[in-house]
């Protein structure tokens, strides 16, 4: 696609999975979501396009930037690093590399007459050229302590009163794989919220993809019926619970901050050391409850070029002009809320 200084930008072939994730274990900033298994997962669960671009140098791998198109009539159209994921961006060798790699995602941009391009870095960096940086999300981590009694003291005063809550409520916890009996928790848990869920095929397609990265684990209460879930991935030093959710009966259970905090013991066992809460809106319920546990708050310094748009869409459930939209979605039937929200959801990562 672009040369210069024997530099080369084009597209990834089949045959070079390996060689990317090879490229993202060892990179620094390499994350869980720039791995190539989400070329996959992404096309063959939501049908979106994939745009991965690679950097060459004398034919060495020196950068690589995971790329996806959306597009639809009602929520627009655009290219994205990533979707569905909390991280994207270019990953390389030099800043040098970096913008051109940017460079050829806006480019690529604009030959596909999107609206906008978006890179989802996790870190801040300068803006040049076409790209304006906006945050609207922030992650939450904290470090997983060596001693196991430690967890609990690590956690705010006022969470941990929420754990021994939940650890007189009688409930267990199973982390042998469920995809979709942890989807089905979930999907009750957005439908709540008036959000529309995904396709049941996500979960099953992920632990297919992912296989020991990826793992499910399930809150039962007393009675052993399932009351909340979450799929998390592994990767590096890291444990990310990803797609969490309980049935209203957790709330009195206290059962998601069991979960969660079960999870950090998990992980602890596994010899994992960071534990990464996931990004939420700002100032949103999720973001509220994550800053109770104490962790350390990560602004997302997100990255967009407009192409074809003036401004970008506000897709955020906060927009005002989805509040009725809302009240009608969580007053849907479980079962015909999995059936419609596919149709949505995939336009909304």
């Amino acid at each position: 696609m672009k040369a210069m200084q024997n530099l080369t930008v084009r597209k990834l072939t089949p045959n070079e999975h390996q060689l990317w994730d090879k490229y993202v274990d060892h990179h620094p900033e390499g994350s869980f979501f720039h791995l190539s298994g989400w070329l996959d997962v992404i096309n063959s669960v939501f049908g979106h396009k994939h745009h991965y671009l690679l950097a060459e140098q004398d034919t060495k791998l020196v950068g690589v930037l995971p790329l996806f198109e959306q597009k639809s009539w009602l929520f627009g159209h655009a290219l994205i690093s990533t979707p569905f994921c909390v991280y994207g961006g270019a990953l390389s060798d030099s800043a040098s590399i970096r913008e051109k790699l940017e460079a050829a995602a806006y480019e690529l941009g604009c030959h596909l007459n999107v609206d906008y391009v978006e890179l989802r870095d996790k870190n801040p960096i300068e803006t040049k050229g076409p790209w304006v940086t906006h945050c609207h999300h922030s992650s939450f981590e904290c470090s997983i302590p060596a001693d196991p009694d430690a967890i609990l003291t690590g956690v705010k005063r006022k969470q941990r009163a929420v754990i021994r809550h939940s650890q007189k409520n009688q409930l267990q916890w199973d982390n042998s794989d469920k995809p979709q009996e942890c989807f089905n928790l979930y999907a009750e848990s957005v439908r709540n919220l008036g959000t529309p869920v995904f396709s049941g095929k996500l979960f099953t397609a992920l632990k297919d993809k992912f296989g020991d990265r990826c793992e499910t684990l399930i809150i039962q209460d007393k009675d052993q019926q399932p009351v909340s879930g979450v799929l998390s991935f592994y990767y590096k030093d890291q444990v990310l619970p990803y797609y969490g959710g309980g049935k209203y009966e957790s709330r009195d259970l206290k059962s998601n901050d069991f979960m969660y905090f079960q999870l950090m013991h998990i992980a602890h066992q596994k010899g994992f050391t960071h534990f990464d809460f996931g990004r939420s809106k700002l100032d949103s319920g999720s973001y509220k409850y994550k800053k109770h546990w104490g962790m350390t708050e990560v602004p997302l310094h997100y990255r967009v070029a407009l192409v074809k748009a003036k401004s970008l869409p506000n897709l955020s459930p906060n927009n005002p002009k989805y509040k009725y939209f809302i009240k009608l979605w969580q007053k849907l039937p479980l079962g015909l809320s999995q059936k419609v929200g596919p149709f949505l959801s995939k336009y909304l990562g």
